[in-house]
C-alpha cells in the first residue's frame, strides 16, 4: 500500500511537472510564432515558373528544350544569390538510350557547410525537372510527347518561388539546398517487361539523377538534417497521402510537414492516410545518401496518381494555383520554424 501511495504521489508530481512544462513549451511556441517572419508564398509567381518550363516544351533529356530549361534554372538561382553547382553525367536507359543529364544544386548560406557542424543545420528541398519521353498511359497516343506540367514542372515551380523569397527574406539560422534531379522519369514503359539488365551500381531504371547524386554528392561529406521531395504538387484537387518510404525512413519529418499543413488549414490536401511505397528520388536519398527525406507526391489511396499521369492530359489545364499555394506555404512554415 505504501509503495503504491508513493507511486501515486510521484505520478501526481510528474503530471504537475509535465503540465507546467507543456504550458511553458506552449508559451514559448506562441512567442516563436510571433517573432518568426515568414514570407507569403506567391502562387502566381510559382505558376509563372511552372508555365515557363512548359513553354520551353517537354524537357526530355538530350532535347533543346531540356538544355534551355536547365540553363534557365541556373540563371534564376544565381539571380537569387544562391551558390550554384551542377553535376553533368551520362546514363543509359532501359531501352539503351544514352542520356546527357545534369543535376542542379542551389545552396543558400553555403558557409554552413559541411552539415553536422555543431549548431548548423541544412535542409534539402528537391524535385525532378525532366519530362517523361512518352505518354505510355495515354489510351490514344502512348508514344506521344507531353507537357509534364504537373509531373516535373510543378515541383520546380514551387522551389523557384521559394528561392526567390529566400533571396529577400533570409532563413534564420539554417542553410538550405535546393536540388533539381535530372533523369527521374525514363523508366520502363507501362506494362512492359524489361529484358535489358541493369548496369552495375544502378538499382532502378528510374531516378537516374538521384541515384547518381546519392553516390556522388556535390560537396564532400555533405549531409542534411532532413529532406523534402516534391513531385506532382500542382494538380487540381490534389491529395498528398503519407507515402510508404517516407514513413519508413523519416516518420518524424512526415509528422512535421503534415502537422504544419494541418495548422495552416490544408488538411484536405495533406490527408491523414498512408499510401503505398513509391519509387521516387527520395528512396535513393534515404537508402544510399543516408538523409531522411519525405516525398510530397500527389496520390489518392483509391485512384492512384490520377488519369493525367504519363498522358497528354498532364498540361496547364490541370494545374491549380490553390494547390501550389498550399504546398509552398506549408514548406515555408516548415523551414522558417527550424
Amino acid at each position: 500500500m505504501r509503495i503504491n501511495f508513493f507511486v501515486f504521489i510521484a505520478a501526481l508530481s510528474l503530471a504537475s511537472c509535465t503540465g507546467d512544462k507543456e504550458k511553458k513549451d506552449s508559451l514559448e511556441s506562441e512567442k516563436l510564432l510571433k517573432t518568426v517572419a515568414i514570407p507569403e508564398f506567391n502562387a502566381d509567381s510559382a505558376y509563372f515558373f511552372l508555365k515557363k518550363q512548359v513553354d520551353f516544351g517537354p524537357r526530355i533529356p538530350n532535347s533543346a528544350a531540356h538544355v534551355k530549361a536547365g540553363d534557365f534554372f541556373i540563371a534564376q538561382f544565381k539571380k537569387y544569390g544562391a551558390a550554384v553547382m551542377t553535376q553533368e553525367f551520362s546514363a543509359t536507359t532501359y531501352n539503351n538510350q544514352k542520356l546527357n543529364l545534369r543535376n542542379i544544386i542551389a545552396s543558400f548560406e553555403p558557409e554552413n557547410l559541411p552539415a553536422g557542424r555543431q549548431g548548423k543545420k541544412r535542409i534539402l528541398l528537391a524535385a525532378h525537372w525532366d519530362t517523361r519521353p512518352f505518354a505510355d498511359k495515354d489510351s490514344e497516343k502512348p508514344g506521344a510527347q507531353f507537357d509534364g506540367a504537373n509531373d516535373g514542372a510543378s515541383g520546380v515551380g514551387v522551389l523557384l518561388e521559394i528561392a526567390r523569397l529566400i533571396s529577400i527574406n533570409k532563413l534564420p539560422g539554417v542553410g538550405l539546398d535546393i536540388l533539381l534531379f535530372d533523369g527521374e522519369d525514363w523508366g520502363e514503359k507501362e506494362g512492359q517487361q524489361n529484358t535489358h539488365p541493369l548496369p552495375p551500381g544502378l538499382r532502378e531504371w528510374w531516378c537516374l539523377g538521384s541515384q547518381h547524386w546519392s553516390k556522388n554528392k556535390h560537396t564532400s561529406n555533405y549531409s542534411a538534417y532532413y529532406g523534402i521531395l516534391l513531385d506532382m504538387v500542382g494538380g487540381k484537387n490534389a491529395q498528398f497521402a503519407k507515402e510508404g518510404y517516407s514513413m519508413e525512413y523519416a516518420p518524424s519529418v512526415v509528422a512535421k510537414v503534415w502537422s504544419a499543413a494541418s495548422r495552416l488549414g490544408f488538411s484536405h490536401f495533406f490527408i491523414n492516410a498512408q499510401a503505398g511505397f513509391t519509387v521516387d528520388d527520395h528512396k535513393f536519398v534515404n537508402e544510399i545518401g543516408k538523409i531522411p527525406m519525405v516525398d510530397i507526391v500527389s496520390y489518392d489511396p483509391i485512384e492512384g496518381f490520377g488519369d493525367f499521369h504519363h498522358t497528354r492530359k498532364d498540361n496547364m489545364e490541370i494545374i491549380s494555383k490553390e494547390t501550389l499555394h498550399a504546398v509552398g506555404k506549408t514548406l515555408l512554415h516548415v523551414i522558417y520554424y527550424e
